[in-house]
């Protein structure tokens, strides 16, 4: 069965001293959309229309002025025969109606109130990247740790070091960090962080530039265990012996190693011993046994000189 919506609003009298129920648009179930021409807008003109039950309702319904009521009514043949044409044009009183394009109603408050909040957050970034340009100067100037010169004697407990205070200062981003390690290096470590900065660039992640830190400055050898594990007391203070005494062992780790002959030890990566079992693989692997051997044979040679 045929449908049409029906637009009924409540308008002003010419005068202005009443209300009229007005018929204003009409609306074909295909969502296409007629405006009544302002001589047919009274209801009055409508002679079929408010006769059916849907009208009643409407009439029923206390609008005020300018309230409106969209009604579906189903057409009968009188109905259809008044507002279509033979060819299923939309008709009344054999004018063809004029279609509306409506275009959608534009709220400004939500407009206005979602402009402040863009204008707001672009100040906000504005605000922070400036905010950030300025604290890491001073950032630098607030960190625990010293300089690092490239010969620092534990060059992987400083960069961890350096890792905490980034924490303890919020700075997460990498750049931010990159930016932040620049101000904390000299010496030596200046080159390095130059050819660094052309490889990897201030783009990179941190954790590269942690990494390309850790491969270049931490010594593999064990002098500085060894140094730590045999520096005595000769003479001055024994409360500044007993603190640096303290200080070179807890920059050292991995001194299980340490009793072996230097030849053996010497030759022995102690990055890759992370556990004593790492010690003990490289033993039955071989690796140190082999030079084990020819340590024995040529102190067997010596002692044969001896003889």
């Amino acid at each position: 069965m045929d449908k049409l919506q029906f637009t009924f609003k409540m308008l002003g009298s010419a005068d202005g001293k009443s209300n009229i129920l007005c018929v204003t648009r009409i609306t074909t179930i295909e969502n296409w959309t007629f405006k009544i021409p302002p001589k047919y807008l009274d209801c009055e003109h409508h002679v079929d229309l408010i006769k059916t039950a849907a009208f009643a309702k409407v009439k029923k319904t206390s609008l005020q002025i300018n309230q409106f009521r969209k009604v579906w009514i189903t057409l009968d043949e009188n109905l259809k025969n008044v507002y279509y044409d033979e060819d299923g044009n939309l008709q009344f009183e054999n004018e063809l109606l004029e279609e509306v394009t409506e275009k959608p109603q534009i709220d400004t408050t939500t407009v206005t109130e979602s402009s402040l909040a863009r204008l707001l957050e672009q100040i906000i970034n504005k605000s922070q990247k400036k905010t950030e340009q300025i604290n890491i100067t001073k950032i630098a100037k607030d960190l625990v740790i010293k300089e690092f010169t490239g010969k620092t004697t534990n060059a992987e407990q400083w960069i961890a070091s350096f890792g905490k205070d980034c924490e303890r200062f919020h700075i997460d981003r990498s750049d931010k960090k990159i930016e932040l390690l620049e101000l904390c290096i000299e010496n030596s470590a200046t080159d390095w962080y130059s050819y660094t900065l052309l490889k990897l660039t201030a783009d990179a992640e941190w954790t590269q530039w942690r990494d390309s830190s850790c491969n270049t400055f931490i010594s593999k050898g064990w002098s500085s265990i060894k140094y730590a594990m045999q520096y005595k007391y000769i003479s001055g203070s024994l409360l500044e012996y007993s603190m640096k005494k303290e200080k070179l062992l807890l920059q050292i780790r991995k001194i299980i190693a340490i009793g072996l002959p230097n030849e053996l030890i010497e030759k022995i990566d102690r990055e890759n011993l992370q556990r004593p079992e790492d010690l003990h693989n490289e033993i039955v692997q071989g690796s140190i046994l082999r030079m084990n051997v020819g340590l024995r044979t040529k102190t067997n040679k010596v002692e044969e000189k001896r003889i």
